[in-house]
């Protein structure tokens, strides 16, 4: 009788505690938009500033610097723009939103860096949602790339491709560097694997003397 008697309660407090998961999850997703715009706005910010700054200095050389600079802060708010924004549409063009993010980080991180960087995207959609998750692990993977792949920076080529294969999508970062000694590791690989999770992908990489890829393989339907 104490067993039959307790179910509506258990299911109470079991509801209860759904609602309350539910709510956190709005919170975060709230924090990290928020997180996203202010960091677009700052880097917006920054960019008027040094303007200002250097342009009181009046020589030719600082002025191109600063555009130079102007350029690349401007990039990294489209990169953040890119990254952030996954609630105006249910989907998004692949090629369109993946040549974009891919035009960001070259002129927000590559091109500083001495790195040239390669796209081959094909035409097909996908959810919001899942597009934007694959463009943040590609965006960690790709700066992973141009932070320790280059020691030499002559030659430096990153490529990226997205592809779609027997009803699942192949996104693949490969470099022409030293190739990885190991997996990665630390706060981007915990990252990488959360994400991965999240869309039902896995990754797969492998490295030797022409350089490191990784792939990561998202089934189309998931």
């Amino acid at each position: 009788m104490s067993g039959i008697g307790s179910r509506p309660n258990d299911n109470f407090v079991r509801s209860q505690y759904v609602a309350s998961l539910d709510d956190q999850s709005r919170d975060w997703e709230l924090v990290l938009r928020e997180s996203h715009h202010r960091m677009k706005n700052t880097l917006t910010l920054l960019g008027a500033s040094v303007r200002r700054d250097f342009t009181r200095a009046g020589t030719k050389d600082v002025s191109v610097a600063v555009d130079r600079f102007e350029r690349r802060i401007v990039a990294f708010g489209r990169l953040y723009q890119l990254l952030s924004d996954n609630d105006d549409v249910s989907n998004v063009s692949v090629e369109a939103f993946f040549e974009s993010l891919c035009e960001a980080l070259s002129e927000a991180v590559l091109e500083p860096a001495g790195i040239r960087c390669e796209a081959a995207i094909e035409s097909g959609t996908l959810p919001a949602s899942q597009c934007h998750r694959l463009a943040l692990m590609l965006t960690e993977l790709v700066t992973n790339a141009a932070k320790h792949a280059f020691p030499n920076k002559n030659g430096a080529l990153i490529r990226v491709a997205v592809a779609n294969r027997d009803g699942a999508w192949f996104c693949t970062v490969a470099d022409n560097g030293i190739g990885a000694t190991g997996p990665l590791q630390g706060t981007g690989s915990r990252i990488l694997e959360g994400l991965a999770r999240s869309i039902h992908a896995r990754l797969h990489g492998e490295a030797g003397q022409g350089g490191t890829r990784v792939t990561i393989m998202m089934p189309a339907a998931a």
